[in-house]
């Protein structure tokens, strides 16, 4: 039965609601428990929400004469896509150059190197609130830096860091985990 209490939008549940913690460290397993002391916040992130790029690719095998008779899949990217604006947030720095490439703080005076080092994966958490007061969390056990977009320096709009987020999968091959808790709408389960 179709029920519009089912519909629902995606917030930021809090000011930053990404987070980011060394490879390693301990992960949630629900959408509202405490996350480990290590998760540090990434900040604002642009208007434009989070994207998440979870689709299989497959090539489709045919008999002779054209029919489909297997459909084999060779892909299933995961990614996660979203612009970062706060750029005098350290944390966000050491995400988008690599720790190793930061250093000092705001007050002292930032150093940042830019080269073709490596990224180093690290966990993620995204948290979302959607309609009705539901909670979600979006967790990547393992997720690499795979692209920074161009940064643009314009007098009429913030300036960001276009991130994407390339999920790598876990000791049980999965690439991320999604957790939503809050009360359950009418007419589900009914």
């Amino acid at each position: 039965m179709a029920d519009v209490n089912n519909v629902s939008y995606g917030k930021p549940l809090t000011d930053g609601a990404i987070l980011a913690a060394p490879l390693g460290t301990t992960l949630p397993t629900d959408a509202t428990g405490k996350l480990d002391a290590k998760f540090v916040s990434l900040g604002y992130v642009s208007e434009d929400g989070i994207s998440n790029e979870n689709t299989p690719e497959s090539e489709k095998i045919k008999a002779w004469g054209g029919k489909t008779v297997l459909v084999s899949q060779t892909e299933k990217a995961d990614t996660y896509k979203f612009t970062l604006i706060g750029v005098l947030n350290v944390d966000v720095l050491k995400v988008v150059y690599g720790d190793e490439n930061v250093s000092g703080t705001l007050k002292t005076g930032i150093t940042i190197k830019a080269n073709a080092k490596p990224m180093k994966a690290r966990c993620f958490v995204i948290e979302t609130i959607l309609s009705g007061d539901t909670i979600k969390r979006m967790v990547i056990p393992n997720g690499v830096i795979s692209e920074v977009g161009e940064i643009s320096y314009k007098d009429d709009e913030a300036i960001g860091y276009e991130t994407t987020i390339e999920c790598l999968p876990d000791s049980d091959g999965n690439t991320h985990y999604e957790y939503i808790k809050g009360a359950e709408p009418s007419g589900v389960g009914a």
